[in-house]
């Protein structure tokens, strides 16, 4: 389980580090998986509700 979470989270900030310049978009559609990653790890809502 941790192993899945640990590889999503790391495809999200290479995604993020390929860039050179990060716009809003970025940033939101990047929580936006973090957020999903962590639901489907099994993470309590109200702890992912922190990254709304």
């Amino acid at each position: 389980m941790f192993e899945a979470l640990t590889d999503k989270l790391e495809a999200i900030f290479k995604k993020l580090k390929g860039k050179g310049i990060l716009k809003e978009e970025d940033v939101d559609a990047a929580l936006k998986e973090i957020r999903i990653a962590l639901l489907e790890a099994d993470v309590n809502f109200r702890v992912v509700k922190v990254f709304y």
